[in-house]
C-alpha cells in the first residue's frame, strides 16, 4: 500500500511539473542561462576575459541550475503548507508515515535536478560554443553526479522548507541562498583559491562545491 501510495504522489508531481514547465524555466533556468550569455559569450569575444574561463563556468552554471531549481521547488510548497496548518498537505491527503512522503518529495526534486542539468547543459554549449576539454565519455559519472545532487539539494530545500517561517521566506533568499551561491565557486574554480587557503577549505561546508 506503501509503495502505491509513493506512486501515486510522485505521480502527481510529475503531472504539475509537467504542467508548470514553462513557469519552471523563467523562474529557476533564466539566472544561469543569463550568467552563461554574458560570462560565457559576451565578454570573452570583447575581451574582457579568456575564452579559457568557459571551461571554468560551465560546470558551476550546471551546479547553479540545479540549486536554484530543487531547492525552492521542494522549499516553497513546505513554507506554504508548514506555515498555516502545520502539517504536510500530502500527510493529510495520503495517511502514509511522513518519511515516505519527505522521501517523495527527494525523489522528486532529483527529477527535477536532472531535467534542469539536461536543460541547462545544451543550452550553454550552444551559447558558449565548444568547451575545452568536454567530452561525453563520462556520462555515467556526469548523471551519477546530478543524481547525488539533485538527491542532496532536494534534502536540503526539505530541511529549509520545514525550518524557515512564511514571513521570513526573504532571509532564505538572502541569508542562505545567496551565499552559497557567491561562495560555491560557480563563477570560478576550487583550485583557484589556492592563493587563499583559509577560504578555500572554509568553503568546503558548502554543499554547491561538493
Amino acid at each position: 500500500m506503501n509503495a502505491k501510495v509513493f506512486g501515486a504522489l510522485l505521480l502527481r508531481d510529475i503531472t504539475v511539473a509537467r504542467r508548470e514547465f514553462t513557469s519552471f524555466v523563467v523562474r529557476f533556468m533564466m539566472q544561469p542561462l543569463l550568467l552563461v550569455t554574458i560570462f560565457g559569450f559576451v565578454l570573452p569575444r570583447i575581451g574582457m576575459i579568456p575564452h579559457g574561463y568557459t571551461a571554468a563556468l560551465l560546470p558551476g552554471v550546471v551546479a547553479l541550475s540545479i540549486t536554484l531549481s530543487v531547492v525552492m521547488t521542494v522549499a516553497l510548497p513546505l513554507v506554504s503548507e508548514l506555515g498555516f496548518t502545520n502539517e504536510i498537505e500530502d500527510r493529510l491527503l495520503a495517511p502514509v508515515p511522513t518519511s515516505l512522503v519527505a522521501l517523495e518529495k527527494i525523489v522528486s526534486g532529483t527529477l527535477q535536478a536532472i531535467v534542469a542539468a539536461a536543460f541547462v547543459l545544451p543550452l550553454s554549449l550552444l551559447i558558449m560554443g565548444p568547451v575545452p576539454g568536454l567530452t561525453f565519455a563520462n556520462g555515467g559519472l556526469l548523471l551519477l553526479v546530478v543524481i547525488l545532487g539533485g538527491a542532496a539539494f532536494s534534502a536540503l530545500g526539505l530541511w529549509l522548507g520545514s525550518l524557515v517561517p512564511p514571513a521570513q521566506i526573504g532571509v532564505m533568499f538572502s541569508v542562505i541562498l545567496a551565499p552559497m551561491v557567491m561562495f560555491g565557486c560557480a563563477y570560478y574554480p576550487w583550485r583557484g583559491l589556492d592563493r587563499i587557503p583559509v577560504m578555500k577549505y572554509a568553503v568546503l561546508i558548502n554543499p554547491v562545491i561538493l
